[in-house]
């Protein structure tokens, strides 16, 4: 990782940094509270601000940075965040074996836990800890039990509460009990948009702008707590169609299997870093008549193939007679599908606005749901209706199991920050 430099800071950048200051007008609250658009400038500036205030106010203490996971917090977090802390004469020395990092500055060392809330179950590993103060990065994509009980481990007296966050469906939790509760709960809440980073170039924020539509565009791009509704890719058209390519490197299946439901299986062949969907099987009992077996189904997969040999076949890991009977015929390799639904829909759509994911001719089912497939409006979160989601579900696999770095990889490259402190 490159030393992160800064030219200036925002107005909102520098109450996020000295909120905590005494002389700041800000520094009666308990706890604070940054949301809003994607690459705002949150969560570099609340790590610096988090340490920083950490090192004001205590000595030989322990502190606890939490994300979804353990991987996101060292990816979103630590990587940025200690090259600062170095540069800025802090001397960091990270235990990855177990988890934190002790962070020493002159004569006072404090010591910083790294924590993952991916469900319900992680509330138990920060149990019987006492903490100083927390920092929450992602806190709407954590569990409610898991930032509760990190909240209840800060009883030292001082403690602060530090909250990050993009916006999500305003049924939230978070946004009915912190945001719209954040005076009773004596929080500072900055709402910030991609022009509070003034690192980003108005390329990079248009560039934004055209990656994201529908929900996610108001809240990845205006920072907006807003429902889903309508279409879940109504960006998509007949621009989006492409011819198969005539040379390809490597091939997945992917597979969402249904017995009263429908079918469907996509084949993917990857050709100069891109993907195509060139065939496709779809079968719909209700529609055809009659249901099939497993064997008939992987008699399916063989015709899709031909002679082809896959990577993988990627398949719901529900589907567990269909993959056993894949495995027992020992020809093809098979990988248990990612099954986050909302995450799996955000990052198909930002790859097939990339180009990195093309649907060919003659995929018609696909091309069928895909004009089809909506948000279940009214339901209190976000979800997509349970029809017309078949060949999105094998799509949606694919991608959340082949290519999640390659969603990241422009939010990875975009953290880069030119000029000087």
């Amino acid at each position: 990782m490159s030393k992160q430099h800064f030219s200036r800071f925002s107005e909102k950048q520098l109450k996020l940094l000295t909120w905590w200051c005494k002389a700041s007008p800000l520094s009666r609250y308990d706890a604070i509270i940054c949301d809003g658009a994607v690459r705002s400038g949150k969560t570099v500036c609340m790590g610096i601000s988090f340490v920083s205030w950490a090192f004001s106010q205590f000595s030989d203490s322990s502190f606890a940075i939490c994300a979804k996971t353990v991987a996101s917090a060292r990816r979103n977090i630590v990587s940025v965040l200690l090259p600062v802390l170095r540069e800025l004469g802090f001397s960091c020395n990270e235990c990855v074996s177990k988890n934190y990092i002790d962070i020493s500055f002159a004569s006072v060392t404090n010591r910083f836990y790294l924590f993952g809330g991916r469900d319900e179950s992680s509330a138990s590993l920060i149990q019987g800890l006492t903490l100083s103060g927390v920092m929450l990065d992602e806190a709407a994509l954590m569990p409610r039990s898991f930032c509760e009980q990190a909240i209840a481990r800060c009883s030292v007296e001082g403690s602060r509460l530090w909250f990050n966050c993009n916006p999500e469906n305003p049924s939230h939790w978070f946004y009915r009990e912190w945001i719209k509760k954040c005076d009773e709960k004596n929080c500072c809440y900055l709402h910030f948009l991609m022009e509070d980073n003034p690192s980003l170039s108005e390329e990079i924020i248009t560039r934004y702008r055209s990656l994201y539509s529908g929900a996610f565009y108001e809240r990845f791009v205006l920072g907006k707590w807003v429902a889903a509704d309508g279409l879940v890719y109504p960006f998509f058209n007949e621009s989006y169609i492409r011819k198969a390519p005539k040379k390809a490197d490597s091939f997945y299946v992917s597979c969402d299997y249904g017995t009263v439901n429908p079918t469907s299986m996509g084949l993917w062949a990857g050709s100069e870093g891109k993907w195509y969907r060139i065939k496709e099987f779809y079968h719909d009992s209700r529609r055809e008549g009659f249901q099939m077996t497993d064997e008939e189904y992987y008699r399916c997969l063989e015709e899709l193939l031909g002679e082809r040999i896959p990577e993988a076949v990627i398949i719901d890991p529900s589907a567990a007679s269909f993959i056993e009977c894949i495995i027992r015929h020992g020809k093809y390799r098979v990988k248990r599908a990612n099954n986050d639904v909302l995450d799996g829909i955000r990052r198909t759509g930002d790859l097939l606005k990339q180009g990195v994911i093309n649907i060919c001719e003659g995929c018609d089912d696909l091309l069928r749901e895909i004009t089809l497939y909506k948000w279940n409006e009214g339901v209190g979160s976000d979800a997509p209706k349970k029809e017309n989601d078949h060949a999105m579900d094998d799509m949606r696999y694919f991608v959340s199991t082949v290519l999640s770095d390659a969603a990241d990889d422009f939010f990875a490259a975009s953290l880069t920050r030119e000029g000087r402190f």
